[in-house]
């Protein structure tokens, strides 16, 4: 079946097909966050992005080959909510953005910063350190050997703009920067974006609106 990433919470989970990585995203409430579990299709070895809620959703979705390793993209509590449920129940490892970790009550075994990489198997992923919505929010970018790049960009960029920055000027200005020389200047068009909430869009589809997004300032 074709991947479209429109989910609902109490829904199934949509399976992306690639060659190397098998990326399966599931809605959870009760603020409709998206979690994405992916799986390296050489080791099996699984990686969840964002433990938000529903602790037998994803560890339903996780199933008896369990994890190792689960990222949250930042602080705020509707994306760690089911945290520490699964890494009891999983041992998983725990990674976060350095400047976010404090806030996140369940211990970070690893901090992460700008550039860092990340294994799932033999799947790498880049870590990428975006300001504004958080200090410490991270995106996760997989660069396809066999196609176009991926990137998880938690609540920092979605369809039509980026993420809520609470009327700072300076947060906007800061996140804004970010995203666009840290994912558009460095990604091309055809990069499928992933984030915290909603559908998926391609960095293609949102790069003619940049303009806009600063003018208004949101």
């Amino acid at each position: 079946m074709t991947y479209s990433g429109a989910v609902t919470v109490g829904g199934p989970a949509d399976v992306h097909e690639l060659t190397d990585l098998m990326i399966s995203k599931v809605a959870v409430g009760p603020m409709h966050n998206n979690a994405y579990l992916l799986r390296c299709r050489a080791t099996d070895e699984q990686l969840l992005i964002d433990a938000a809620a529903e602790p037998r959703t994803l560890l339903s979705l996780i199933g008896d080959s369990g994890i190792a390793s689960v990222v949250t993209t930042h602080r705020h509590q509707d994306h760690w909510g089911a945290l520490r449920e699964v890494r009891e129940a999983t041992g998983a490892r725990t990674y976060a953005g350095r400047y976010d970790a404090e806030g996140i009550p369940v211990p970070t075994d690893v901090l992460v910063k700008d550039g860092d990489t990340l294994r799932v198997g033999r799947v790498v992923l880049t870590a990428r350190h975006l300001v504004g919505h958080t200090p410490g929010s991270i995106a996760l970018v997989y660069d396809d050997p066999h196609g176009h790049p991926h990137v998880f960009t938690g609540d920092c960029l979605f369809p039509g703009g980026v993420g809520n920055t609470f009327k700072d000027p300076k947060a906007f200005e800061s996140l804004i920067n970010d995203v666009e020389t840290k994912l558009f200047d460095r990604l091309p068009d055809e990069t499928w974006v992933y984030p915290g909430h909603g559908d998926d869009t391609t960095l293609g589809a949102e790069r003619p609106q940049l303009g806009e997004w600063r003018r208004r300032g949101w």
